[in-house]
C-alpha cells in the first residue's frame, strides 16, 4: 500500500524518532533520513521535518548536510537545532546564547495554520543553547517565549515562511511536556502537508514479522529475557514471527535483579507458554567480580554489557546453539543516550550497546524488533500481540538492574573548590522560597542541550508544598552551573556536613538497596499508586550525613510516557512518612531524600 509520509531528518538530537512516532500515532507513515542522505531519498515525501541536534549551529556545527532538501517543493518544518538551521539557510542569524531549559511559556500568532486550536498561551519544552535572534526575507515570527512574569521576551521562539514554506519551533513539540505539541504536529502533517491517514500499528507488527524472517533466514534466535517489558515482547514477537521452535530465551540472575525478581520472571514466562525452551542461569558472582573495584559510570556499564555477552556466549556453547542470532529487548531511548545514531552524544552507554554488542551488530548477528519504538509503543505492541496488562505494565528496570543505582566512589571530592563557590548562590536561591540549599559532594548524569553531563545535586531542607518545592529545585537546576538534579530532604532537620565514603558494588550494598526499593515499591502498591507512576528508581549513595551512617538513599518516582522527557510525581504525605521511618531504619542508612528534577537535565537514573 503506497502511504503519504513524512521524512524526519536525525541531526543526532534525543528526540528524532520520537518525532517519527508522534507523525506515526496520527496514522501518517514517517520515515528516518540522515542528513547526509542523497536528495533521492527525500523524493517522495509529503513533508520534512528536521530534528534537534547535540551541535551548535552558531558555531557551524553539523552543517555538511544535504541541503539540497532546501530546493525541494514540499514544506520543511524544524525543532531547535532544525529550527536555527532553517533561520540560517534563508539569511537569518544565530547566536550562541540566552539558553533555556524545561518549560516556557509560548505566546503564539493564533491565525498560523500551525497553531489551529490552540491558546494564546502554550506551555512547551525548551532544551538549547543556541538562539536565532535575526530573521531573512519572506520569515515572521509566530510566537516568541517568556520565561517569568516581568521577563524579556525571548523572540524568534517560531518562525513561519508562508512563501516558502519553511518553519521552526525553538521548542520541542514532540516530548509530552509541550502541552499541545501534537496538536501543531498534527497541524504541520494534516494542514500544510495535505497527508491522509493510512499507517497503524497493525501495519507495523506485518511489517516486523517479514523483517523479522528476512534478517533470521534459516538462523534461530537466542534471547536474552530480562524479564521487563521490552524483552517480553520482543520475545513474544519474535515467537509469532519465527515459532517456538526457533526461539531459545535465557534469563540470567545477574545479581542486580530486585528483591525476589527472578523467581517472579520464571513464572511469568511459564504463564506465557514461552518456557519449552526457557534456560534461567545464576551469574550474580560473575557481575559481583566484574564489577569490584569499578566506581565510574560508563566503566560499570560497560563491564556488565560485556559480562552479559560472556556469560551468553558460555550458555549458548553449553547449550550448543552458539551460532543462533542474539535477541535483545533494545528500545530507541536505550540506542540514542548510547550515541546509537551518528550524531548522537553519549548520554550513558546501555548493557545493549557495548563494543562486543556493536561488533555482533555489524557481523549482522543480532536482532532487535523494538529498536524504532519507545516504551509506549512497545505496550501498544504488546496488547496487539495479546500480553496481559499486568505484564505490559510492569514498571520499566534498566537493563544493568541495581547497578545503576548503586552509586559507586572513590572518596574523594575533586571539585571542592567549585561546590564552595557555587554554595552561595545554591543558598540564596533556597532561602528565597523559604528552603536551606547546598550542593552535594557528589555526582550524577544528566542530560542538557542533548548533551551528557555529570555533575553535581543539591539538598533542599525544608517544609513547602510541592509546587514551591518544584519552582525551587527549577531556579536552580536551570541557572546555577555545575548543577543538574535538585533533592529534597526527607529526614529531621537540615544536614550541615557530608562526607562522601569510599565504595564500589558489593552484595551486602546491593541487599540494602534491594530492602529499600521493596520499600518503595510496597508502599505505592498499598496506596493504588503503582501504576500512576511511570518509573520509581531508588538509589543508594556512599556520603555520611552529619557523622552518620554510610547510604543516602535516594527515591525518584516520575511521571513519563517515552523517558525522553520526565517529570518528578508527587506523593501523599502518609506514605512520605511510612517510607522515611522504614528506610531510615535500615542499618548505615544516613538519610532519605527525594529527586524534585525533570528530564533534562537529570535523566531518569542516575547513572
Amino acid at each position: 500500500m503506497q502511504h503519504d509520509s513524512i521524512a524526519v531528518v536525525d541531526f543526532g538530537g534525543q528526540y528524532a524518532h520520537l518525532i517519527a512516532t508522534k507523525v506515526r500515532r496520527l496514522e501518517v507513515l514517517a520515515e528516518i533520513r540522515q542528513p547526509e542522505d542523497p536528495i533521492e531519498a527525500f523524493e517522495g515525501a509529503s513533508g520534512i521535518i528536521l530534528s534537534g541536534s547535540p551541535s551548535l549551529a552558531s558555531h557551524g556545527e553539523d552543517s555538511g548536510y544535504t541541503k539540497a532538501i532546501y530546493d525541494l517543493d514540499i514544506p520543511i518544518l524544524g525543532f531547535c537545532f532544525g529550527h536555527q538551521e532553517i533561520a540560517k539557510h534563508y539569511g537569518g542569524k544565530v547566536i550562541n546564547g540566552r539558553q533555556e531549559w524545561g518549560h516556557a511559556e509560548l505566546h503564539i500568532d493564533q491565525g498560523e495554520p500551525l497553531f489551529t486550536g490552540l491558546g494564546k498561551v502554550e506551555q512547551v519544552w525548551m532544551s538549547h543553547f543556541d538562539s536565532v535572534t535575526e530573521l531573512g526575507p519572506d520569515f515572521h515570527e509566530i510566537g516568541y517565549t517568556v520565561l517569568g512574569a516581568g521577563n524579556k521576551p525571548h523572540h524568534f521562539a517560531a518562525i513561519a515562511s508562508h512563501k516558502h514554506r519553511r518553519y521552526g519551533f525553538q521548542f520541542h513539540p514532540e516530548v509530552d511536556d509541550t502541552l499541545h505539541g501534537d496538536e501543531m504536529i498534527a497541524n504541520f502533517v494534516f494542514r500544510i502537508c495535505g497527508c491522509e491517514r493510512s499507517w497503524t500499528m497493525e501495519a507495523f507488527i506485518d511489517e516486523e514479522i517479514e523483517r523479522i524472517r528476512r534478517q533470521a533466514a534459516n538462523q534461530s534466535v537466542f534471547l536474552l529475557a530480562s524479564g521487563g517489558v521490552d524483552s517480553t515482547v520482543a520475545a513474544v514477537l519474535l515467537s509469532r514471527a519465527l515459532g517456538s521452535e526457533r526461539l531459545q530465551l535465557l534469563h540470567v540472575d545477574n545479581g542486580l535483579m530486585r528483591k525476589d525478581e527472578s523467581q517472579q520472571v520464571v513464572e511469568m514466562f511459564r504463564e506465557l507458554g514461552l518456557d519449552s525452551r526457557f534456560h534461567f542461569v545464576d551469574a550474580s558472582e560473575d557481575f559481583l567480580s566484574a564489577l569490584s573495584g569499578l566506581v565510574e559510570p560508563e566503566a560499570k556499564r560497560h563491564a556488565i554489557g560485556t559480562t552479559f555477552v560472556e556469560v551468553f556466549e558460555r550458555e549458548a556453547r553449553a547449550l550448543g546453539i552458539e551460532r543462533d542470532m542474539l535477541g535483545q529487548g533494545t528500545i530507541y531511548p536505550d540506542t540514542i543516550e548510547t550515541g546509537g545514531t551518528k550524531r548522537a552524544d553519549t548520554i550513558k552507554t546501555h548493557h545493549n550497546r557495548v563494543p562486543i554488542i556493536e561488533k555482533l551488530i555489524q557481523q549482522g548477528k543480532v536482532i532487535e524488533p523494538l529498536s524504532e519504538l519507545y516504551k509506549v509503543e512497545v505496550r501498544e505492541l504488546g496488547e496487539r500481540l495479546g500480553i496481559s496488562h499486568k505484564l505490559l505494565w510492569r514498571h520499566p528496570f534498566p537493563g544493568p538492574g541495581l547497578g545503576v543505582r548503586l552509586l559507586c566512589a572513590d572518596g574523594r571530592v575533586e571539585d571542592a573548590a567549585a561546590l564552595e563557590a557555587i554554595a552561595p548562590e545554591v543558598a540564596q536561591h533556597a532561602e528565597t522560597h523559604g528552603l536551606s540549599g547546598v550542593p552535594l559532594p557528589i555526582k550524577s548524569v544528566g542530560v542538557k542541550a542533548d548533551l551528557r553531563s555529570y555533575e553535581h545535586p543539591v539538598l533542599l531542607s525544608g517544609q513547602r508544598d510541592w509546587d514551591e518545592l518544584f519552582e525551587a529545585a527549577g531556579s536552580i537546576y536551570k541557572t546555577v552551573a555545575g548543577i543538574n538534579r535538585c533533592l529534597w530532604n526527607l529526614a529531621p532537620g537540615a544536614p550541615t556536613s557530608f562526607r562522601p565514603l569510599a565504595a564500589t558494588t558489593t552484595r551486602a550494598r546491593l541487599d540494602l538497596l534491594r530492602e529499600c526499593d521493596a520499600l518503595m515499591m510496597d508502599g505505592l502498591r498499598r496506596h493504588g499508586l503503582y501504576d500512576e507512576i511511570w518509573q520509581c528508581p531508588t538509589v543508594l549513595v556512599p556520603l555520611e550525613i552529619d557523622g552518620h551512617g554510610k547510604e543516602l538513599c535516594i527515591l525518584r518516582p516520575i511521571h513519563s510516557e517515552r523517558a525522553m522527557t520526565a517529570t518528578a510525581a508527587r506523593l501523599p504525605a502518609e506514605l512520605l512518612h511510612q517510607l522515611r521511618d522504614a528506610i531510615l531504619a535500615l542499618p548505615g542508612i544516613s538519610g532519605l531524600a527525594y529527586d524534585l528534577t525533570s528530564k533534562p537535565p537529570g535523566t531518569i537514573e542516575w547513572e
